[in-house]
């Protein structure tokens, strides 16, 4: 069988068997019983595409299940379902669905136990990309930036290691960190859910994993695409999550949902094979150095320790490229210690005048403002030097912003003029002698 898709990730081969499955025969069953009950599913088929297995280990599930009376077949079949055998729940099987989903109300998916998704973190490990000069600029194509500075991304990336990218604000941090994300360009297989120690932990996110385009399996083909792969996992974009200012040490541990009793993955373990962006870092309510505390063993190991909420601690493993993102001086929130951790410390400058201008032009283009030398010249000579002619890369959508802002309250085409740039000036600095004491 051939499991080596056009990304080059090698996918996780699907359960041939019970046995191969690697979960408490006692928990398939159940979620096997409640996914019946809650979706009133009749078909052997419809039972393997709710729960996520191929139709033989499904089927060995089902006559498990009637052994134990706690299924029954209808005695009818159906034309539209190539003949299938029904099934339905007995008493017995309604009871003890109910007092199952009483335990726990997860069904659906089976989940993954964790040293089997950990085998498919390594086949997939963000430390085997090998990252080349044309991919990261052809990634970052759409921004203007220092010659040197692709050339120190680069291997940052390819390692896989964490980076910390510090300098003044407005110069592009953030857009470089989506550039790295784009970058990485393949996908990956994701599981609906993870199992340890009999808690289900549900790891695929909607709101953080872009799903890749699939073929939708036709039932009447003798060999079905979903045969390609194991079907508890979903075929995703590499993820990337980005926090910011929001970020608590609370959202890197496991979520607990006491009504459902199940756990929702931290966002680390989310972001596992991609890209966990910390913006803005210094923002928090926790303090810098408590937050990189809590990822040393992580960054150094290349694992996470997580605790159910009985206490008990285990370890996932963590393949997650971490950028964090400072307009603080590193010596300023880190101790020598923590920074020591960091694999990559990259400054972000701002632009020399000459980027600068470019930034400006590309961005005139874009919003279709007609440059003007006669502004630039006003720019340059007059307001610049104000600032000590310190440039940053959010000015030039600032000052266009503004003007086409200004043009539209005026009922005038988008132009720009030396008065213009004024205006829009006044609006992007707040002098001193303006606050109020």
């Amino acid at each position: 069988m051939n499991m080596q898709p056009q990304s080059g990730v090698l996918a996780p081969p699907a359960p041939r068997t019970l046995e191969e499955m690697r979960l408490p025969l006692v928990m398939m069953r159940d979620i096997l019983i409640k996914t019946i009950f809650r979706k009133n599913t009749d078909r052997v088929s419809d039972m393997a595409k709710a729960v996520c297995l191929p139709v033989a280990v499904t089927q060995e599930l089902v006559d498990l299940c009637r052994d134990q009376l706690l299924l029954e077949a209808t005695g009818s079949m159906s034309a539209s379902s190539a003949g299938e055998m029904g099934y339905q729940l007995t008493e017995n099987g309604r009871a003890r669905a109910l007092d199952a989903l009483a335990q726990s109300e997860y069904f659906g998916a089976m989940p993954v136990p964790l040293e089997v998704y950990r085998q498919q973190v390594e086949r997939q490990s963000v430390r085997d990309i090998q990252m080349s000069r044309a991919r990261l600029e052809g990634a970052m194509a759409h921004l203007i930036l220092p010659a040197e500075l692709i050339g120190n991304l680069g291997p940052a990336i390819s390692s896989g290691r964490s980076i910390l990218m510090y300098g003044p604000p407005g110069n592009g941090k953030s857009s470089i960190s989506n550039g790295i994300r784009d970058a990485l360009g393949d996908r990956i297989y994701v599981p609906r859910a993870v199992e340890y120690s009999g808690q289900v932990i549900t790891v695929y996110d909607p709101i953080i994993h872009t799903l890749a385009e699939e073929q939708e399996d036709d039932p009447s083909q003798l060999r079905r695409a979903a045969n390609r792969y194991d079907t508890r996992y979903l075929r995703c974009e590499r993820p990337t999550v980005i926090t910011g200012g929001e970020l608590t040490l609370d959202m890197l541990n496991l979520q607990y949902n006491p009504v459902a009793r199940t756990y929702q993955a931290p966002l680390q373990m989310k972001a596992t094979g991609g890209v966990f962006i910390v913006d803005d870092l210094g923002r928090q309510a926790e303090p810098p150095q408590a937050l990189i505390n809590r990822w040393i063993v992580p960054l150094e190991e290349d694992k996470d320790i997580l605790t159910l909420q009985s206490g008990e601690k285990f370890e996932v493993p963590f393949d997650t490229l971490v950028i964090f993102s400072t307009n603080f001086h590193p010596n300023e929130i880190f101790d020598q210690a923590a920074l020591r951790r960091i694999f990559f410390k990259i400054k972000i400058e701002g632009p020399t005048q000459e980027n600068f201008l470019k930034v400006f032009a590309l961005v005139a283009r874009k919003k279709q403002m007609p440059l003007s030398e006669a502004a630039l010249r006003h720019l340059l000579k007059h307001k610049y030097p104000t600032i000590g002619n310190v440039f940053a890369n959010y000015q030039p959508v600032f000052l266009i912003d503004q003007m086409i802002a200004i043009c539209q309250f005026e009922g005038i085409p988008n132009q720009m003029s030396p008065e213009l740039i004024d205006r829009a000036w006044a609006n992007m600095f707040v002098r001193d002698e303006d606050i109020i004491r």
